[in-house]
């Protein structure tokens, strides 16, 4: 079974990029994983900082995309490794949000984003002319990791599709 995600406040919200579970990376406190996404795409100037300190991450999100900043010029190199590391750092910093990824087990996570044909995938419907790589499904990844490294030793995966029973 696939487990489809979108928005914060939705079921498996805490899997969003917009849910609000703050993390210590590169030295600086991130309000989301959004934030440090958004933001890294002009490491080392001031527009890092305004997005980190948006107050929302929908206005980060905003800023991020703005093309009135200069986008560093290795952004397409890095941009994956980016968000690996801040949903590392998201699912490391807390254990209650770790425990609920690995009790996906081998469940499938997809953003189900309405506008994004990135992934080739939408609840309901395949579109194989869209293939892609699903970005958002680095958690599970930061989450092995982590698993594989004995940094959350304690957690087993089991395979769990409701995560109130």
């Amino acid at each position: 079974m696939t487990i489809w995600f979108y928005g914060r406040t939705n079921e498996w919200g805490e899997f969003s990029n917009f849910a609000h579970f703050p993390f210590i990376l590169d030295g600086k406190l991130w309000p989301t994983s959004e934030h440090y996404f958004q933001a890294q795409k002009f490491a080392g100037t001031e527009h890092e900082e305004a997005i980190r300190l948006a107050p929302k991450p929908n206005l980060a999100a905003r800023m991020g995309r703005e093309r009135t900043r200069p986008l560093r010029p290795d952004w397409e190199q890095v941009k994956d490794d980016v968000m690996r590391r801040a949903v590392r750092a998201k699912f490391t910093a807390h254990e209650s949000l770790r425990e609920l990824l690995l009790s996906t087990g081998d469940e499938q996570l997809v953003e189900n984003a309405p506008r994004r044909l990135l992934l080739g995938l939408r609840q309901g419907r395949h579109r194989p002319q869209h293939a892609g790589r699903n970005p958002d499904g680095t958690a599970r990844g930061a989450a092995e990791g982590l698993t594989m490294k004995g940094n959350c030793h304690s957690v087993k995966p089991r395979i769990h599709t409701d995560r109130h029973g």
